[in-house]
């Protein structure tokens, strides 16, 4: 329903974040992921999701669409909430997180406070095909002054690529080739270019 909320950053805690959008202030839950993205900005844009429950109505704000991608899969997991996902993912930034499953690491996951090792392996093997290790491989592959350029470019071809029903697994693999061989192409050349591979 809200793809994202952009305005002036009228609250910032840890945990939340009040975005005055055109004078009406929508209070987002964030990670702390993206707290460290945002924390000295005054003007942002955060990538959304909107959960309605019986009780509540509750709104997630993310610095960026693979955060959102990460949250939107774990809480597709059974038993895994809203509160449980964003706990995760303060844990544990998107890219460690994507290498932790992609590693099966269950032990290293049940470190989240509240999270059993029950329900990281259960998150595991949910998310071992679904999700890719996407910032580890990404940044060393990348040149250091490219990284930030590169970061969003691959990001949005990800999930550009996803949205038009390729697999996470081989999409990541395509697209790295891509910017790598391709430093300085824009996101919708890296996209097309990607789609001739596939």
């Amino acid at each position: 329903m809200y793809e994202f909320f952009e305005g002036s950053v009228a609250e910032l805690t840890p945990a939340c974040a009040v975005i005055n959008c055109g004078g009406v202030g929508y209070f987002l839950n964030i990670s702390l992921q993206t707290f460290s993205e945002i924390e000295h900005k005054t003007s942002v844009r955060l990538y959304s999701h909107y959960i309605v429950r019986e009780d509540a109505q509750v709104l997630y704000g993310f610095a960026t669409k693979l955060e959102r991608e990460h949250f939107r899969l774990l809480i597709s997991v059974s038993g895994v909430g809203g509160g449980t996902a964003r706990m995760i993912l303060s844990t544990y930034k998107s890219a460690e997180l994507a290498n932790i499953i992609c590693d099966e690491n269950a032990t290293l996951l049940k470190n989240v406070k509240g999270l059993g090792m029950k329900t990281a392996q259960k998150i595991i093997v949910e998310l071992k095909d679904k999700i890719v290790g996407d910032g580890r491989d990404t940044l060393s592959m990348l040149g250091k002054d490219k990284v930030g350029a590169n970061s969003q470019i691959y990001d949005e071809a990800i999930a550009a690529l996803t949205m038009l029903g390729f697999a996470r697994n081989s999409s990541d693999k395509v697209i790295k080739s891509m910017i790598k061989d391709n430093p300085d192409s824009t996101v919708e050349q890296i996209i097309r270019m990607s789609l001739k591979k596939l």
